[in-house]
């Protein structure tokens, strides 16, 4: 398992794939907006149950927008869908949603079993097969 795999499943207690991809939304949002974290804001439409919310302890991790900050936000729709933005000039965003394929093979396919499996192959993934943006 490489680097960044071994931090992630540090941080959120396990490795799986929705905190992979949280992650990998982070980092879209700091190559989009910057990395300062304190410049940024996102609102994230998980909700708080598992195992979807999962995306927020990866958001939290790539993009450093955290709860203690208090520039993460959850709003609870269930869906895989990230809107992060400059709180300076908030027509500044990008919106992050996994494709629905992707979400369907999860959800369908993934046990406690092979979660591990699932997250590596979500982490090798280029962000285009993951993801649609908005």
């Amino acid at each position: 398992m490489n680097k960044t795999l071994k931090e992630i499943e540090k941080f959120h207690g396990h490795l799986g794939p929705f905190a992979v991809i949280g992650y990998k939304m982070g980092l879209i949002a700091c190559e989009k907006l910057g990395s300062d974290p304190f410049k940024k804001k996102v609102v994230v439409y998980t909700g708080t149950t598992p195992p979807i919310s999962c995306i927020v302890d990866g958001i939290q991790l790539g993009s450093c927008c955290t709860l203690g900050k208090g520039n993460i936000e959850t709003i609870d729709e269930k869906k895989p869908k990230a809107e992060f933005f400059l709180k300076d000039s908030p027509d500044e965003k990008i919106t992050i949603s996994l494709k629905d394929e992707i979400k369907k093979d999860i959800d369908t396919n993934a046990t406690k079993d092979n979660l591990i499996f699932y997250a590596e192959k979500i982490w090798e993934k280029n962000n285009d097969e993951l993801f649609d943006f908005l």
